[in-house]
């Protein structure tokens, strides 16, 4: 018997489960893959737009809160967010995160918008562009998935809330590869463990390297020794430099997974991966064992606590059937916010979406409740995506709630195992 099972390898389940661990609970984390960290760009955005863009999360979220009830920070609370932020920064050493919940950075993407976020590693922080700037943008022949040219263009049209302006050219270089003319970023990360290929990329752009210019490349400089490959490439170049998160596999979010989880298993943490939640057993008010199936067969886990943190409806753990059913997977949760047949779909894209804000209710502690606001299990608590009340993407929120949900997740299992 654990005193934890955590369901989800995601950002949400990742946090939960370590902080139980290192309180000194038994944690078990399972996991049917790898998680949303491989898809995301490693940082982490509290509150991005409201509906304009927020310049201190710290300073919006108490307004945001009042105006939004149902929205899962009115749950977590903004002071709680204020502290799972602080803890997230110090599992972070090596590899450090920048910035706090009292500023948004302004970091361009990979098609060269410009994104707010309130915590991002050092290698993506160096970028912030709400001074403005001047910047050399390095693609690599070899990686198809970064365009400098149209992110040039578009950064150096983007507006800064200080009306500071931006210039931005773009440049291709051709490093060796001993002949692969086609390599993903984590591929390419990995390359630059061999110092001849650092020298290589750094003999290229200071080639084209014009003045005052920041390099930014596509965040590719290494996985395991990013800082230290980093800062060499800082040197040899003379100038600033910071990495633009691209298309999964996100290399910053590779990171952000394995540090945590290493974090996880050092301290005595047991992960199963490959092992699909698939029902539950329930006793009264508690759950006793999740149902899993791995290698052909189905298996019971039981704990004292369990945290369900599978996402929602991009995971597959919400489900819509044809007939316009919506269901919960694990533990057949009610799914809030479904608004009526005819009403679930805007048909323009970046409109509202009434089904956005659909997902698991949850009470003040993040324990699921039903329709009539009963709270249905005293040990399970609720993280991530699959609560209800957010549009994460319009609001970049998605990292914050995630973080902040499985923190106080782990609070209320700290507090229920004393």
């Amino acid at each position: 018997m654990r005193d934890v099972l955590v369901i989800g390898m995601g950002t949400s389940g990742l946090v939960a489960a370590l902080r139980c661990q290192e309180a000194g609970l038994s944690v078990t984390l399972l996991a049917k893959g790898i998680g949303s960290t491989h898809l995301a760009p490693g940082t982490i955005d509290v509150l991005g737009y409201d509906p304009d863009l927020v310049d201190s999360p710290s300073e919006a979220l108490p307004r945001f809160v009042d105006r939004n009830p149902d929205h899962p920070y009115a749950r977590i609370g903004p002071d709680v967010v204020r502290r799972s932020l602080e803890w997230f920064a110090e599992r972070f050493d090596g590899y450090r995160y920048a910035g706090s919940i009292d500023e948004n950075l302004l970091l361009p993407t990979a098609v060269g918008s410009l994104k707010p976020s309130a915590l991002a590693p050092e290698t993506l922080a160096a970028g912030d562009l709400r001074n403005g700037g001047r910047l050399l943008l390095v693609g690599f022949r070899q990686l198809k998935d970064f365009y400098p040219s149209l992110a040039a263009q578009n950064v150096a049209n983007a507006k800064t809330p200080s009306g500071s302006d931006i210039s931005a050219r773009a440049v291709q270089i051709d490093p060796p590869t001993g002949g692969e003319a086609d390599l993903s970023g984590l591929a390419l990360a990995r390359r630059f463990d061999d110092p001849d290929f650092l020298e290589a990329v750094a003999t290229q752009i200071s080639a084209h390297r014009d003045g005052e210019e920041s390099v930014g490349l596509p965040a590719v400089l290494g996985v395991e020794r990013s800082r230290e490959i980093w800062d060499r490439l800082k040197d040899a170049l003379g100038c600033p430099v910071f990495e633009i998160p691209g298309l999964p596999p996100s290399v910053p979010g590779v990171r952000l997974h394995d540090i945590l989880l290493a974090q996880f298993e050092s301290a005595g943490g047991r992960v199963v991966v490959g092992a699909e939640a698939v029902g539950a057993d329930t006793e009264g008010d508690r759950v006793t064992s999740v149902r899993v199936a791995a290698a052909a067969r189905t298996k019971a886990f039981s704990a004292r606590h369990f945290v369900l943190a599978t996402g929602g409806f991009g995971s597959g753990a919400i489900e819509m059937t044809s007939s316009w059913k919506v269901r919960e997977n694990v533990f057949d949760l009610p799914v809030v916010g479904v608004p009526i047949e005819g009403e679930r779909f805007s048909p323009r894209y970046f409109d509202r979406q009434p089904m956005g804000r659909a997902g698991i209710r949850v009470d003040d502690s993040l324990r699921p409740l039903d329709g009539a606001g009963r709270r249905l299990y005293a040990n399970l608590t609720v993280v991530g995506a699959c609560i209800a009340g957010s549009e994460a993407w319009r609001e970049q929120s998605g990292e914050g709630i995630s973080l902040s949900s499985g923190f106080k997740a782990a609070s209320t299992a700290i507090e229920e195992a004393t």
